[in-house]
């Protein structure tokens, strides 16, 4: 065996979301042969990539039919997250991929949705922030379980910045961490937006893979002075399968894919989807309408990421501080991370299919 065989067989494995083979996307490195032994590194766009498995096996596969079934192929995995920014880096510049999660409403579980993407991708080995943008209403210091928590300073580069909080892996800042949280937050517009700035201009995020953003309910000057302020990757959208969650999940949607604004939709997924008692584990009741959430995404043309159940355990999980994906809980922790794994295999896509992202100049 020679390199150059190791490279023909590996140009027949396609990368499965992307479309194309593996030596055409450089994703092959450092391939070393003894005798009938070969070993490589394959780069993934992704620590927590789903595929890394079904691509392991194409890889021997694809060796073994071209070089014989008496190779032995060890296949050693590293990560270069995709990214796509073409926005100088001015701000964040060390964060890969921004995604908000958003909702036309309120109450359809968009901050419960974040908390559990952001540990799914942790869990899966990406570096990852969650920034709690619901300045009037935040959840994330009651859910993550850092209630009464203050973050600490420190100077970075001769400016003072914002260090978050750390738990199970996260890089977490949000309202609740910085005032009293029997304090009411009573602003106008402009002082809300100016907050959505320093979390991003005065807080030290350092090196991330993903920073999910938990953006308020509605379409309003949060999103708004977001995407004017920094790059997002897409957005995730959130809803329930009644229709007047879905009516407003049509004004999310349709926000931003205004022309003035266009930042790409990662998908949409549906939460509360069915209820299952705990002594009927077989039963499913469709308690707010069925897989409304698939035929809006159908509708739209946009990928549908999931559908996560109504489960005693995520309420209780989020009051008690331990998120779902934190718990024993295997059927909703299952749901959360399939939801999780087209999460991030959209946003592959997105970065090697759409045009790069860069901050948007809306004009009202």
């Amino acid at each position: 065996m020679i390199q150059q065989d190791i490279l023909a067989a590996l140009a027949t494995v396609q990368e499965p979301d992307l479309g194309k083979d593996l030596v055409a996307l450089n994703m092959i490195k450092d391939i070393a042969i003894d005798g009938r032994s070969v070993s490589f590194t394959l780069v993934l766009t992704t620590p927590a990539c789903p595929l890394k498995e079904l691509m392991r096996r194409d890889c021997e596969q694809a060796i073994r039919s071209r070089c014989g079934d008496d190779v032995s192929v060890q296949v050693k995995f590293t990560a270069q997250t995709s990214s796509n920014r073409a926005d100088g880096r001015a701000l964040l510049s060390d964060v890969k991929n921004i995604i908000a999660v958003v909702s036309g409403k309120g109450g359809v579980g968009k901050s419960t949705i974040s908390a559990n993407l952001a540990l799914a991708l942790a869990q899966g080995g990406a570096r990852v922030g969650l920034m709690d943008a619901d300045i009037y209403g935040p959840s994330m210091p009651i859910m993550f379980g850092i209630r009464g928590e203050r973050p600490l300073m420190m100077e970075v580069e001769g400016k003072d910045k914002i260090v978050p909080i750390e738990k199970y892996g996260i890089k977490i800042i949000s309202m609740g961490l910085l005032v009293d949280e029997k304090s009411a937050v009573v602003w106008r517009g402009p002082m809300v937006s100016s907050a959505i700035r320093q979390f991003v201009s005065d807080v030290y995020w350092g090196e991330l893979d993903y920073l999910i953003i938990d953006m308020p309910p509605g379409t309003g000057d949060i999103h708004l002075t977001l995407v004017q302020t920094v790059p997002v990757t897409g957005a995730i959208v959130v809803t329930t399968p009644q229709d007047v969650a879905l009516a407003d999940a049509r004004k999310a949607i349709s926000m931003f894919a205004q022309a003035q604004i266009k930042v790409p939709i990662i998908g949409l997924v549906e939460n509360m989807a069915w209820f299952t008692p705990a002594e009927l584990p077989n039963n499913r009741y469709y308690i707010f309408g069925k897989e409304g959430g698939r035929r809006m995404a159908d509708q739209f043309d946009i990928p549908f990421l999931g559908e996560i159940p109504i489960v005693q355990g995520i309420r209780e999980g989020g009051d008690l501080g331990v998120p779902i994906m934190e718990s024993e809980d295997a059927i909703t922790k299952e749901a959360f991370t399939r939801f999780a794994d087209n999460a991030i295999r959209s946003i592959s896509m997105r970065n090697a299919n759409m045009d790069a992202t860069q901050v948007v100049e809306v004009v009202v």
